[in-house]
């Protein structure tokens, strides 16, 4: 039997002709254990919580964990926790009311992308250039692509909330894990989307934009099966999980006895096992 124990961090990804997993474990101390997981498909995997969460920024414990993975003092205080992260457009940076302008300068003053992707239908969404293609690996997208090209987060929120007016910005998450998935041309969509809203593009004040060269990326993820079905697992009502891997999508796994986010259970001590 295969055995370890840690504080789970978000699943690492690689693209591939398949994309490819690793379970992640810190230690508290800096140290991170990697486990791929590929090769774990159609094992029975068992994760068991111990009941200990730690932050994991500060490694202080918590009785609960905000925002995948932060304790309170974290989530109040730190740029990456505040609500301009998940709506860029209300970056405050500029009022001079940032919680960390230092950070903000080093993360939020950098090239963003503003992209279309493909998971249960058109999306469209932004990342920094360095964090593609993990971003759509880590939502499930079956295939994405990189639309426009701006030098500021703020910018990237301002476009994409004018995009969003028609595309969605969120992934239905249990289609997604059922593979509900539609036959998309991302190439077309991105055609007819600047077509569309070139002229509202235009009108944004002081906004500079590069459209990229519209070239799509194709994912194909580890799975024997998908849920007709999905039950979703949680470790704090159910601190023992186990069943059969079926497959890895998004930061699912995806088991025969449910479904679990890896993610959101970020700085909670396990220990996982594989038979």
């Amino acid at each position: 039997m295969l055995s370890l124990a840690g504080r789970l961090r978000k699943m690492g990804t690689e693209h591939a002709a398949q994309v490819s997993y690793e379970l992640k474990l810190a230690d508290g101390e800096g140290g991170l254990q990697s486990l791929a997981l590929n090769p774990l498909l159609g094992k029975v995997l068992s994760l068991e919580f111990g009941g200990n969460i730690h932050c994991i920024h500060c490694e202080r414990k918590t009785n609960k964990s905000f925002s995948q993975g932060y304790c309170y003092p974290c989530f109040k205080k730190l740029a990456q926790c505040d609500t301009c992260i998940v709506k860029p457009e209300t970056c405050h940076y500029h009022l001079g009311t940032c919680r960390e302008p230092a950070w903000g300068e080093a993360h939020c003053f950098k090239d963003h992308t503003v992209y279309l992707a493909s998971t249960t239908g058109l999306k469209v969404g932004i990342t920094r250039e360095t964090n593609m293609p993990t971003r759509w690996m880590d939502q499930g997208a079956i295939a994405a692509l990189p639309l426009l090209k701006v030098n500021n987060r703020l910018a990237s929120g301002l476009v994409e909330t004018t995009l969003g007016q028609t595309i969605k910005d969120k992934t239905a998450w249990q289609r997604m894990l059922k593979n509900e998935v539609e036959d998309l041309d991302l190439v077309q969509e991105a055609q007819q989307v600047l077509a569309d809203y070139q002229p509202q593009l235009a009108a944004l004040d002081n906004l500079e934009f590069e459209t990229l060269a519209l070239e799509p990326l194709f994912f194909e993820y580890p799975v024997l099966q998908y849920p007709t079905k999905v039950k979703s697992l949680n470790l704090d009502k159910t601190p023992k999980i186990e069943g059969q891997l079926l497959g890895i999508k998004g930061q699912y796994l995806l088991l025969d006895t449910g479904v679990i986010n890896l993610r959101k259970y970020a700085g909670y001590e396990v220990r996982f096992s594989a038979h």
